[in-house]
């Protein structure tokens, strides 16, 4: 909600905020809290940075194409888009000893 209202005054600050990562730095925070060993803190972090990348297409792809189909096709399209950037991502990291799944 306070992203949205803050969008509505300021696109740059409400992307800003938007692309704050809050949930996983409250998630971290939370597995500390927990008593969980450094290495699952550890690795929330480290597959979270892999998961972040796949979504990156999107947010260029999207304004392209809002102004060319509209809202609900274009969210359509960058989903199908994520999933294949993502689909590649596994597949090309499990070259590399990276079990991202």
């Amino acid at each position: 909600m306070v992203v949205s209202e803050v969008a509505k005054h300021s696109d740059r600050l409400g992307a800003m905020i938007a692309a704050l990562p809050i949930v996983t730095i409250l998630t971290l925070i939370w597995l500390h809290a927990e008593g969980q060993p450094a290495s699952k803190i550890s690795n929330h972090a480290f597959y979270t940075f892999w998961y972040v990348i796949p979504t990156l297409p999107m947010f260029l792809t999207f304004p392209y194409l809002h102004a060319k189909i509209g809202f609900w096709l274009s969210l359509l399209a960058c989903i199908a888009l994520t999933a294949a950037c993502f689909t590649l991502l596994l597949l090309f990291m499990r070259r590399f000893g990276v079990n991202l799944l």
